[in-house]
């Protein structure tokens, strides 16, 4: 038997907002590092200075966007607690007018007058605050932001990224170090972009689309900022 539950974990939806953070983190992690290492390497003809850079940038970057992803996702939380609290107010404060406005939701969505008000009525009976929450501020347990969760999965999957040009700065030849680090960023950019697509149950194509034009566009105004400061690349 398909209850509610296994019909919504079936759907994709409820992965957003840790998909998205971890996307964002996994693909800034492959950008910047690789950025950064290029231009290390562009200036110098050891090693160790690449490295160096490469692990001060993962260790910087990933804690950047921990911190950053939760003190945005906080903010976030934050107002939704607020206009939680006010909604509470209201529903204390004017009753039936918050019961009007409800009606007025059910039926701009397709309700008839008398359907949306016996809708209201009902929801209100049950659960007053939750229906409000729902329906009007548009807040439900999907949408819901998570702090933590979202500033781990930007945190992991930053340094998940990172690692992958490390990697090449580690076994690559220091000569022509930029070229394999530009090749393999594209093709990081290309698997990142499959298993987001894949993971979120949405087109491949269009994913891999968007983050290589978007990975390449940053990679090109990064070596162009690097050629204006005299670092050719």
């Amino acid at each position: 038997m398909i209850t509610i539950d296994n019909y919504l974990d079936s759907h994709y939806i409820h992965r957003s907002n840790w998909l998205r953070a971890a996307v964002l983190g996994a693909n800034d992690g492959i950008i910047s590092i690789s950025s950064l290492a290029i231009g290390v390497a562009a200036a110098s003809a050891s090693r160790e200075p690449i490295l160096l850079a490469t692990v001060a940038g993962l260790v910087a970057g990933a804690l950047s966007m921990s911190a950053g992803e939760y003190v945005s996702v906080s903010s976030q939380t934050d107002t939704e607690q607020a206009d939680i609290k006010r909604e509470m107010e209201e529903l204390r404060e004017m009753p039936e007018e918050e019961l009007n406005i409800l009606a007025q939701i059910y039926e701009k969505r397709g309700l008839k007058k008398e359907t949306a008000m016996r809708v209201a009525l009902e929801l209100t009976e049950h659960d007053a605050l939750a229906a409000h929450v729902r329906d009007e501020l548009g807040i439900n347990e999907i949408s819901q932001a998570n702090p933590i969760q979202a500033a781990l999965a930007s945190g992991a999957s930053f340094i998940a990224g990172g690692v992958l040009p490390f990697l090449v700065v580690f076994f690559a030849p220091v000569n022509g170090m930029e070229y394999w680090l530009y090749s393999f960023t594209i093709i990081s950019l290309i698997i990142l972009g499959i298993i987001s697509a894949r993971t979120g149950g949405s087109s491949i194509g269009k994913a891999v689309l968007r983050i290589t034009i978007w990975g390449t566009i940053a990679m090109v105004l990064s070596a162009l900022v690097g050629y204006l400061f005299g670092v050719n690349l």
